[in-house]
C-alpha cells in the first residue's frame, strides 16, 4: 500500500495500481465503513435497474463481436432511408 495524503475538501487520490486492480474510474462510487480502527473503502458499481442487461456476460461478448465486426469493416450501412436499412437487414445470414 502507499501512502496517501489528505487535501483540501478532506480528497484523497488512490493510487494508480488500485484503480487498475479494482476498475475504478473517475465518477465511480465507493462505500466507506470502518472496521476495527481502519477505514474500508469497497468499490460500488451502480447500475440502473433497465441498464442491467448491458452488463451481463452474453451482450459484452456480442458488444465485442460488433465491435470486431466495425474494425474489421464488416458492416454495411449508413443508409439514407428506412427502406435501405431493412432491405440490407433482410440479406444478412445469421
Amino acid at each position: 500500500m502507499g501512502l496517501m495524503k489528505i487535501r483540501k475538501n478532506y480528497q484523497i487520490t488512490i493510487p494508480r495500481n488500485l484503480r487498475d486492480r479494482f476498475n475504478l474510474a473517475e465518477g465511480d462510487y465507493v462505500e466507506v465503513e470502518t472496521n476495527n480502527g481502519t477505514i474500508v473503502l469497497r468499490p460500488v458499481k451502480v447500475i440502473q435497474p433497465d441498464q442491467e442487461y448491458f452488463y451481463t456476460k452474453e451482450w459484452q461478448e456480442k458488444e465485442a463481436e460488433v465491435d470486431e465486426e466495425v474494425r474489421r469493416g464488416d458492416v454495411v450501412g449508413p443508409f439514407d432511408n428506412a427502406q435501405d436499412a431493412i432491405k440490407a437487414l433482410k440479406t444478412v445470414k445469421i
